[in-house]
């Protein structure tokens, strides 16, 4: 088991992918902090993670809003203090905000999504760094997704957070190199979770005929599987990736289980970074 001895905080896993990947980190040896919003589904989750525990492995559940200061510094206290130390924090909480016209949607919902998208990947980082920097190791893993990469017409809330979201990852990333604090995001690919249907749900009229179609097709055919972007994090939780920092990963696309043979080019490119074209990147000359 390649997280034995490990221990980890995962935010946003009572359900979906969050709760893929704390299983995923259970079966791999971890003792892992769950936490979420509803608080009936946090227990439910809690339950069944106890049951794939062996051994001296813990898990730990409490209700966190990760978009509230005060709440996740308490949540993270009582987490350590369960734990007695951590080493891993999986910033998975996430919301897709208000779908529709950027010049039309609820000004609150969309200051809602960036609070909790980015706002809900920073309040955990800050409250875990100085215990990451006392051991002198760990381990932050972000997540990303499409709406980082490309635009989303519609979607805006979660597109500029998600942008900010790798922005983020990168620049602490940089910031903890020296600590052996690895930062890295992870795009787990088009997934058929609850994000999905709110897609269907809000119709070609609100989020674009394209994006609905695609949505769609998606939906009938099952879409990204969840257990892939769970073992990323499980190998980016590991020792197998120690040194790679600072990286946009995609789940589905990526050769990410070969990586450590490429630790040396990655540290000396941009690889699986957000950067800007100039017109010599496509060869032009202007």
């Amino acid at each position: 088991m390649i997280l034995d001895q490990v221990s980890a905080i995962i935010t946003g896993a009572n359900q979906g992918l969050g709760l893929e990947i704390a299983r995923h980190f259970v079966r791999e040896g971890a003792s892992v902090a769950i936490c979420a919003r509803d608080e009936l589904k946090l227990v439910a989750a809690a339950v069944e993670l106890r049951e794939l525990a062996t051994g001296t492995q813990k898990i730990v559940a409490r209700r966190c809003n990760v978009s509230d200061e005060a709440d996740v510094n308490a949540f993270v206290a009582h987490a350590i203090g369960s734990l007695t130390s951590v080493q891993v924090l999986v910033n998975n909480a996430g919301i897709y905000g208000p779908k529709g016209g950027t010049e039309t949607v609820d000004l609150a919902e969309w200051r809602r999504a960036i609070d909790i998208n980015l706002f809900g990947t920073l309040l955990p980082s800050r409250a875990i760094i100085p215990h990451l920097k006392a051991q002198k190791r760990g381990k932050i893993i972000n997540l990303s997704g499409g709406g980082a990469t490309s635009p989303l017409p519609f979607i805006s809330a979660y597109a500029a957070s998600k942008a900010a979201v790798v922005r983020l990852t990168e620049t602490l990333a940089e910031e903890l190199r020296e600590e052996r604090i690895d930062v890295n995001a992870m795009a787990p690919g088009a997934l058929n979770t609850r994000l999905l249907d709110e897609i269907l749900d809000a119709g070609p009229g609100t989020v674009g005929r394209a994006f609905y179609e695609k949505a769609l097709k998606q939906k009938q055919t099952g879409g990204a599987a969840l257990e892939r972007g769970a073992a990323l994090c499980v190998w980016l939780a590991s020792a197998a990736s120690d040194g790679i920092t600072g990286r946009l990963l995609s789940a589905q696309w990526d050769p990410w289980e070969d990586l450590a043979r490429h630790r040396d080019d990655l540290a000396k490119t941009d690889i699986y970074t957000l950067r800007r074209i100039v017109p010599e990147d496509r060869g032009l000359r202007w």
